[in-house]
């Protein structure tokens, strides 16, 4: 593995999401001297928290799964993500509701989710789900070790006895077809194919290997943190300053002085200089490139994954069919994914996430108050309407979806508003995310593995990237191994610490009381 030349003893670290804290977390475990630097006034990036009214709302993930990749980050501190966050595992994982009125829950246990499914669906479905569980079982440990936890500094190194085990496996086919293959009922078949939107690609067009995802999602299990996602990002940053971080809010890199192929310092918009030894940047990779005066060499432009709208609604009730996760499906699907990826129109018959976190922490809203964060995919700024469009084209969505919800059983959710936030590729866009999609950089083949952007920046030699749009991807566990990935490149080590996942369906351990610090609210 390439790692960065020279003196690293001194780090600046660009950013306080996920990404950026995992990797000061791995590089004062190595015993690097860590600068933080963020620009608002707290960290969390994409997983931020915001205040409306007495609603408390996390402004990015609302799905928390594979904790021990955050506990990874602790643990090379000496720390534990149990003793920091306290967990609630999610049972069920998600409930998902079809357009035919039906609904399954979604249950990561095996056993659990067989009987679910033999109610739903019959014996015979029952019986594809138990094998399509041992196939997503196989294709995660084909997959983690040689193609997500790794850095890559070539294409040859696909070149392994894995890549034959996960071409077996037919991580090479189509993710629908392959799903297919276990399970014929098409409501089913959606459950555990609609995760490939996160990669950016529909299921009739992404590669069966990006099945890794439904494994996270629906057998490794799912968690709330106490006091939101927020307090994952606040308790790394918390962890990382007793370890010995210096931690700089409210700070902009207005620039990086270089000389002879390194970057000798970093320069705040306030003027400050920091003199530093290695630089990781985990800000959006159009900042990155800006602040580095490049842009990478591709044969073809960066393809970036559809966008969102999303609404989050405080509410003064609730509704008993919502889960902590709901999913909404259309009737529509093929013409959806067309509609988001290809023609660039808004979702006719839209497919949602409806996430409810006062399920399960009530502390979140005012006494009698609940969450509701509604999640509506839609074309980014290159191939539907451009971020200005939105600022007329918002407004008139929010009140499409309103409807939608209220059509489908979530009677008097307009009147139960009692503070809302609604967000658009518009805010997105200024935000500084490109395409205007917090989703990043799409998975498509040209786009993944080795294909991706490089954590790695030619013509300089110790700035190392970090973040969604680079290597593995998109998703709350990429970023944490992004992080891990990048320190490892400043430190030389394998970036891993011996914590390994759970069995699927084993308990993780039991969480002690969250600390104070742990669940502190920013705002």
């Amino acid at each position: 593995m390439r790692r960065v030349p020279g003196r690293t003893d001194h780090v600046v670290v660009v950013g306080a999401g996920l990404s950026g804290l995992a990797c000061a977390l791995h590089l004062l475990g190595a015993g690097r001297r860590v600068t933080l630097v963020e620009r608002d006034a707290g960290p969390g990036g994409r997983a931020g928290r915001l205040r409306l009214g007495g609603y408390q709302v996390d402004t990015g993930p609302t799905v928390l799964t594979m904790p021990h990749l955050a506990d990874e980050a602790f643990a090379a501190v000496g720390d534990s993500l149990h003793r920091r966050v306290g967990l609630t595992p999610l049972h069920p994982a998600y409930r998902a509701c079809f357009a035919d009125g039906t609904s399954l829950d979604v249950h990561t246990d095996g056993e659990a989710m067989e009987a679910e499914v033999r109610r739903f669906a019959g014996p015979a479905e029952a019986a594809g789900y138990r094998d399509l569980r041992q196939w997503l079982e196989r294709l995660y440990r084909a997959q983690m070790r040689r193609f997500i936890d790794t850095n890559f500094d070539s294409p040859f190194q696909l070149l392994h006895p894995d890549l034959a085990r996960l071409a077996a496996l037919g991580g090479f086919g189509r993710l629908d077809a392959r799903v297919g293959r276990f399970l014929s009922d098409e409501r089913l078949r959606r459950v555990f194919s609609f995760q490939s939107l996160y990669a950016g690609v529909a299921p009739a067009r992404a590669l069966a290997a990006y099945a890794v995802i439904a494994y996270m999602d629906t057998v490794a299990g799912v968690w709330f943190p106490e006091g939101g996602m927020h307090a994952l990002p606040r308790a790394m940053a918390d962890a990382a300053a007793e370890a010995g971080a210096d931690l700089r809010w409210t700070s902009e890199v207005s620039g990086l002085e270089r000389s002879a192929g390194r970057v000798r310092a970093v320069r705040l918009s306030s003027g400050e200089r920091i003199p530093c030894d290695a630089v990781v940047l985990t800000c959006e990779l159009p900042d990155a490139y800006r602040l580095l005066g490049r842009r990478p060499r591709r044969p073809a432009p960066l393809r970036h994954a559809p966008s969102a709208v999303v609404l989050h609604a405080g509410t003064d009730r609730t509704w008993p069919r919502l889960a902590h996760h709901t999913l909404s499906f259309g009737g529509a699907w093929e013409r959806t994914f067309d509609e988001l990826t290809r023609s660039g129109e808004l979702m006719s018959d839209p497919s949602l996430l409806i996430t409810r976190p006062t399920a399960h922490d009530p502390g979140l809203a005012p006494p009698g108050g609940h969450l509701h964060y509604v999640l509506a995919p839609c074309p980014n700024t290159t191939v539907g309407p451009d971020a200005e469009a939105w600022r007329d084209l918002g407004p008139r969505y929010r009140d499409r979806l309103v409807a939608e919800l209220e059509r489908r059983g979530l009677e008097g959710f307009s009147a139960s508003v009692r503070e809302e936030l609604l967000v658009t590729p518009l805010d997105w866009t200024a935000q500084g995310h490109a395409a205007g999609s917090p989703f990043s950089v799409s998975h498509t083949f040209a786009q993944t593995g080795p294909f991706r952007p490089r954590n790695l920046v030619r013509g300089v030699e110790n700035v190392v990237l970090a973040g969604c749009g680079t290597t593995p991807g998109v998703g709350v566990p990429t970023v944490l191994i992004s992080g891990k990935l990048a320190a490892a490149r400043v430190t030389g080590g394998a970036g891993r610490h011996g914590v390994r996942a759970p069995a699927p369906g084993a308990a993780v351990p039991t969480p002690t009381p969250p600390t104070p610090a742990g669940t502190h609210d920013p705002s």
